[in-house]
């Protein structure tokens, strides 16, 4: 695979409007069937079937439906979103409406990062634009009865409201921490009512496969994972960045993209992802071996990996919402183990204990956060034992 040939972002060859147009005159199944015959995944990470999730919100007994953008990129080392909304917010807002079309959804709402207040104005510059051309509003393009418009919401930095229903707890006005599921946001999402929300990187491709057809999005990536995604690189490499690959990719290939072949190992997904060793390289980035949703942090051959781990540990702890025992008594217990070790004072008996413990947070914890947030502390502690244990005397 020449890699090199796949840096420039699609995003950056989509007409703002064609994907609408290409689609107004269709039904809702219709678009939905045009979705996922190209297979498109939610480009967040959970890999859900972006077709299935509108279909059920299609399918939901209510006169008021809504479309929800998830653009708080929270996950350490992911700024991917950040260049898309700054780049291409108009191909973003054009999938939340196209979506909106197949669900018949009246409100959309871009749930925006905290940090990122700096990209209001810019935002709000392009929904006014899309609102004269007649892209936003009522009987949107001629089509009678095609209501829909967007606006902007502003998260506060918590990590929790990555997660979907901890984010439209925060929608309402309520502490962001995760519901119980079922009901799901589909049925039963934002003020009681069908709620489809995606991020960022998929309501683009959304754009871009009404504009392109769902073949020429199969013609990437693998069976089971097609298409492409983008990658937020960054760590011990010579050139990081936002890089655009064919999903399957492995992480070789993608370590000599960006000039960083020499790497120790590879966390791929951010905080609350996979740290792969070097001999591992040969592994490849889609959801039947290593899903992503996009962070990739390249750690070099003098990076202490104790020191990883405990970074990660201590920012899961702080942003562990605390609401159900084994993330909130979990991590911190995790992060007094790391410290242990690095007083040399860890044996082996309580660095499996540890490690079974990451495994019960896996299975017993209520959202996301808890089940992911061991996967550092353990692949770490399979891979690069030696290291951990290399400081007991």
């Amino acid at each position: 695979m020449d890699t090199a040939q796949m840096n420039s972002i699609v995003f950056s060859t989509a007409s703002p409007d064609a994907g609408l147009k290409s689609v107004i005159e269709k039904n809702p199944d219709d678009i939905i069937k045009l979705i996922g015959d190209s297979g498109l995944r939610g480009r967040g990470g959970a890999g859900f079937p972006t077709s299935m999730k509108w279909k059920f919100a299609s399918e939901a007994k209510n006169d008021e439906k809504n479309i929800v953008c998830n653009a708080d990129e929270g996950e350490p080392g992911t700024f991917k979103d950040r260049v898309v909304l700054s780049e291409y917010a108009d191909i973003v807002f054009e999938g939340m409406t196209i979506a909106a079309l197949a669900v018949k959804a009246q409100k959309g709402i871009l749930y925006l990062r905290g940090e990122y207040t700096f990209l209001v104005a810019s935002l709000e510059s392009v929904l006014a634009d899309r609102r004269e051309k007649n892209l936003l509003g009522k009987n949107i393009l001629g089509r009678d009865g095609f209501d829909f418009d967007i606006e902007i919401r502003m998260g506060v930095g918590a990590y929790i409201c990555g997660e979907e229903t901890a984010l439209i707890e925060s929608l309402e006005g309520q502490r962001g921490e995760p519901r119980n599921r079922p009901p799901f946001p589909v049925d039963t999402g934002f003020l009681g009512q069908p709620t489809v929300v995606n991020n960022v990187e998929t309501l683009a491709y959304v754009s871009c496969i009404a504009t392109k057809g769902p073949e020429w999005f199969k013609g990437f990536g693998t069976e089971k994972s097609t298409g492409l995604k983008l990658f937020s690189i960054s760590g011990d490499c010579e050139k990081p960045g936002v890089y655009e690959f064919p999903m399957g990719i492995t992480i070789a290939e993608l370590l000599k993209a960006v000039e960083g072949e020499d790497a120790k190992a590879v966390q791929v997904g951010g905080a609350s992802g996979q740290c792969v060793p070097a001999e591992e390289f040969g592994r490849r980035v889609c959801y039947e071996d290593i899903a992503t949703g996009g962070s990739i942090i390249v750690f070099g051959q003098g990076r202490d990996m104790l020191r990883v781990v405990k970074n990660f540990l201590e920012f899961f702890v702080e942003e562990s919402c605390g609401q159900c025992t084994p993330c909130r008594e979990g991590n911190a217990k995790l992060l007094e183990g790391i410290e242990l070790l690095e007083k040399g004072k860890c044996s082996m008996t309580y660095l499996k204990e540890l490690c079974s413990l990451g495994e019960t947070m896996q299975l017993a914890s209520k959202c996301g956060l808890g089940q992911s947030s061991p996967n550092v502390f353990l692949s770490v502690a399979k891979h690069f034992q030696c290291e951990l244990m290399g400081r007991i005397n």
